[in-house]
């Protein structure tokens, strides 16, 4: 009864979904499974990583902070390719990406600045400074939201993705503000340690747990992102059932 139900399933949906449920089933476990190594590991590498000689043990938020804020600009990314996809040519599947990415990257977003201000009230003295990184931040954090309630505001799918993936591109403009902020301006949070020209600054015993960290992060968004696929997926499936059952009630 089972494979029955799977193979109905399957002759419903489109083909882009259908590739993905199988696709996604396969790799699922392994992601899991790796993000709980790497979040093992990358704990055990901060409690061993040292103390910063000016900001003590808060500089180890770092390794929490870091990673949210790389990823609420990768999830952007990613769902402003979708956008494209849902626009152009129509995808299915970049549909579900776009609207099942707003939310996720919202709450990376939020949680980037929470473990900011964690870090920034010993540091600055201040929970919140109006800086050009963390407002640009705050601004990334209002576009998820404003993606995520215009889903819900229409009925009409094929409405709803074409609306949201506008208003995705249209706030495109602020990935690269939030990226080069503190180069343009004059600002109190600090430059790119990482990933900038010359290489990294930060001393290898505090680079190697902060890779780990981002490692660890980026398969764990990776696992959510799927999950949240596959339940959108499922969803639009149930739906589809329910259409078809109530016009053969009309009938």
């Amino acid at each position: 009864m089972n494979e029955t139900f799977h193979t109905h399933k399957m002759n419903t949906l489109p083909a882009s979904f259908t590739r993905f449920m199988k696709i996604s089933s396969a790799v699922l476990p392994w992601l899991i499974g790796i993000t709980l190594c790497l979040l093992i590991l990358g704990f055990i590498l901060i409690i061993y990583s040292p103390d910063d000689y000016q900001q003590g043990i808060t500089v180890k938020i770092m390794y929490i902070h870091a990673p949210f804020a790389w990823l609420s600009t990768c999830c952007y990314i990613i769902i402003s390719a979708a956008a494209l996809g849902s626009l152009i040519w129509k995808y299915h599947l970049a549909d579900v990406t776009l609207k099942c990415g707003a939310p996720i990257g919202a709450i990376f977003t939020a949680l980037t600045l929470v473990t900011g201000a964690l870090w920034g009230r010993p540091t600055w003295g201040t929970w919140w400074v109006w800086d050009a990184r963390l407002t640009s931040v705050l601004i990334l954090l209002f576009i998820y939201l404003a993606i995520v309630m215009l889903a819900r505001a229409f009925n009409n799918q094929a409405k709803a993705a074409r609306a949201t993936a506008i208003l995705t591109l249209v706030g495109l403009v602020n990935i690269p503000i939030i990226k080069f902020s503190v180069n343009w301006w004059n600002t109190l949070h600090q430059s790119a340690s990482l990933l900038r020209a010359g290489g990294p600054t930060i001393e290898r015993a505090m680079l190697w747990p902060l890779i780990t960290m981002l490692l660890c992060f980026s398969f764990m968004f990776i696992s959510l992102y799927l999950m949240a696929m596959r339940n959108e997926i499922n969803s639009r499936y149930i739906q589809i059932l329910q259409i078809k059952k109530a016009r053969r009630a009309q009938h």
